[in-house]
């Protein structure tokens, strides 16, 4: 069952998430650059910034597949098939 966040983020246009992203990361090395020196009241908040942040980068490449052609697809399938073979 998708989180609620995940829902909201099927809302956003694809700037909105960019801007997002980056707003995003940014908070987190602040984040990280402040628990490392003076410690965070609360350190799960990484955690949680950390998978907002793979929430956004799954919304983007789901977009971003969901715009490749037929061909690209295909293509993308067979490489990814080859990366199996190898493991």
């Amino acid at each position: 069952m998708p989180s609620k966040k995940s829902l909201e983020l099927k809302e956003f246009t694809l700037e909105d998430l960019r801007s997002e992203l980056s707003e995003t990361q940014t908070q987190f090395q602040k984040m990280q650059f402040d628990h490392a020196t003076k410690g965070l009241e609360n350190p799960l908040s990484l955690r949680e910034v950390r998978r907002d942040i793979a929430r956004l980068k799954t919304e983007l490449k789901n977009r971003e597949l969901a715009e490749l052609d037929e061909n690209a697809l295909a293509k993308r399938s067979k490489i990814r098939a080859r990366r199996a073979k190898r493991k």
